[in-house]
Order: structure tokens, then sequence, then C-alpha cells
């Protein structure tokens, strides 16, 4: 399912505003179905599979480039075969709508990563 959210950009978040609450982040969710709202709806995760590290690795610096243009940065695990992704916006505490665009971004760089089967 593509989403809409791919499409947009980040946009600076400067504090001061709530971040999202349970039943607005699972809507959000919903338009990225891979990911999983963790720590009580205040940050979302997502593990990519690779067929080694090389591949992973390159989707991690892939995904650096990515965080740098929309200026929104995960952290990210890396080891062998694998990247886990972690999303939440620092200066609110919690889940913003610039965490579900960087997420459907991210999926689509995994994506194209992967050879069509």
């Amino acid at each position: 399912m593509e989403s809409a959210l791919a499409e947009k950009s980040c946009t600076p978040c400067r504090g001061g505003i709530p971040p999202l609450n349970s039943e607005e982040a699972e809507e959000y969710r919903r338009q990225a179905p891979e990911w999983t709202l963790a720590d009580h709806a205040t940050r979302i995760e997502r593990t990519y599979r690779f067929k080694n590290f090389r591949e992973a690795f390159g989707f991690v610096e892939r995904a650096a480039e990515l965080a740098e243009a929309e200026m929104h940065h995960p952290d990210i695990s890396l080891g062998w075969g694998y990247a886990t992704v972690s999303l939440r916006t620092k200066k609110i505490k919690g889940l913003h709508e610039n965490d579900f665009i960087m997420a459907t971004k991210l999926d689509r760089l995994a994506a194209a990563a992967q050879p069509a089967a």
C-alpha cells in the first residue's frame, strides 16, 4: 500500500506542541503498517531484513542521507542482515507526523534496495 505520507516533507518541529496521542498515532501507523508503536505510543520502530551486512549497511547509509535531507534523524541499530530503526520527535518527547513521514520514506528506500521476487 502506497502512503501519501511519503510524498510529504518533514517540517521543523520547534517544540511547544503536544505529541500525538495514542489514537492519533495509531491512525498514522495504519499508513506505515510494518511499523510498531512502542513505549506507550511515544515511539515507532521497525526492523528491516537484508541478505547480509553489506546490504544492511548500504540501507543505513541511504537512510542517513535521507535523514539529513529531511532534517529528521532516527536512531538506527545495525547488525548482520538487519537494521532496526526507531523514530520519535525528541523536542516533544513523543510522536509527530514527521516520524510517520520518515517511516514511509524509509520503507520506500528499503523496498528499492530489495530485488524483485
